[in-house]
């Protein structure tokens, strides 16, 4: 991960983790096909939704994502998502290149509950990502009616 940008990535990745602020994604993007240098290409506060709409076909990206889940009426709890997204038309040296990028990456997005490889915007369903966060949040005492 280039240095340069390494700051506005801890800012974003910040403001995410926030919740003070409504900021509940972000996605970092190379800056060119060539080059490994990565940057915050978007934010927003339109979740996972939001997230997906900036995805590329032919691209490879990092997202970080604050869901809200409950397992009750009574209770919320907040979780963070690490996505590394692959789409299907990424050149092959860009996909040779990720899984060294990634643990670039997690040394500056260090906090998640679950990660998730994405070649496919199908493989994005927040109700899948839902039943994953309860798996891994540990007890769940609506599990009679949560279907997993």
């Amino acid at each position: 991960m280039n240095n340069n940008n390494k700051s506005e990535i801890q800012k974003a990745y910040d403001d995410v983790r926030d919740d003070k602020t409504e900021t509940n994604w972000m996605l970092l993007e190379f800056s060119t096909t060539k080059k490994d240098e990565l940057q915050v290409a978007s934010t927003g506060s339109d979740g996972l939704t939001g997230l997906v709409k900036n995805l590329k076909q032919d691209s490879a990206a990092f997202g970080y994502i604050r869901m809200v889940m409950a397992n009750d009426e009574h209770s919320q709890r907040t979780k963070f998502v690490f996505l590394t997204w692959c789409g299907p038309q990424t050149p092959l040296m860009r996909k040779a290149r990720l899984s060294v990028q990634k643990a670039d990456v997690k040394n500056v997005i260090g906090a998640f509950s679950i990660e998730i490889a994405a070649s496919e915007i199908s493989e994005l369903q927040e109700e899948n990502i839902l039943i994953q966060l309860k798996r891994a949040g540990g007890a769940n005492y609506d599990r009679q009616t949560s279907g997993y």
